[in-house]
């Protein structure tokens, strides 16, 4: 049979799959290398089989009845399910909630800049909480922090909704935004979807 070199790194790898004589049912669902099934096997009858081949005999399903196993390379089988693995994670964004501070009177140099921060974090899949900081008396002209929140929202309404309203948590006055998914418009065809009909057409002109 195969011998199969397993990275130290990957040693929790035996813990995902048992191989070769780990395997210890009576008899199993066999499947090929490119996994086509092969029908049910005695472990011993299996085992033989994947050492005709110098390959290795992986239990992939061990709550299945029989469990399933496959004759396969081990080392290129466990590369495969970690890549797997890993693109898996890749695909979920882990969404983040990013802060962007205004003062009571902001003016526009500082809001614009950091509303492009907050669209960048936007676009990034991230969450934005936007809050106003009231100094003072200032809180008593709340009203001013929202009309400032309000204009935010609207700057950002093309590419983000609003996931939390208004809240007034002691001097400060946020709001939370998250992306919004746009839909692309389908583009105006304004040439004959029939290639054959706008040559005739280009003829007779």
């Amino acid at each position: 049979m195969k011998s199969t070199y397993i990275n130290k790194n990957d040693r929790n790898a035996f813990k995902k799959h048992r191989i070769n004589n780990e395997i210890r049912v009576p008899e199993v669902r066999l499947l090929d290398s490119n996994g086509a099934l092969i029908g049910i096997r005695s472990r011993n009858d299996a085992l033989r089989m994947a050492e005709l081949r110098n390959l290795d005999l992986v239990e992939i399903s061990p709550t299945a009845k029989p469990p399933v196993c496959k004759i396969t390379d081990y080392g290129k089988f466990l590369y495969e399910v970690q890549k797997k693995e890993k693109n898996q994670k890749k695909s979920q964004t882990q969404q983040l909630l990013k802060e962007i501070r205004f003062k009571w009177r902001t003016d526009t140099h500082d809001f614009n800049f950091k509303l492009k921060h907050a669209r960048n974090f936007i676009e990034d899949g991230n969450k934005v909480k936007a809050s106003v900081i009231f100094r003072g008396r200032e809180l008593t002209h709340n009203e001013i922090g929202k009309e400032l929140l309000e204009k935010f929202i609207a700057e950002m309404s093309d590419i983000a909704k609003v996931d939390q309203n208004f809240r007034l948590d002691g001097r400060n006055m946020s709001v939370i935004l998250s992306p919004q998914k746009v839909t692309k418009k389908p583009s105006t065809v304004t040439k004959s979807e029939n290639p054959k009909l706008e040559k005739n057409e280009e003829k007779a002109e």
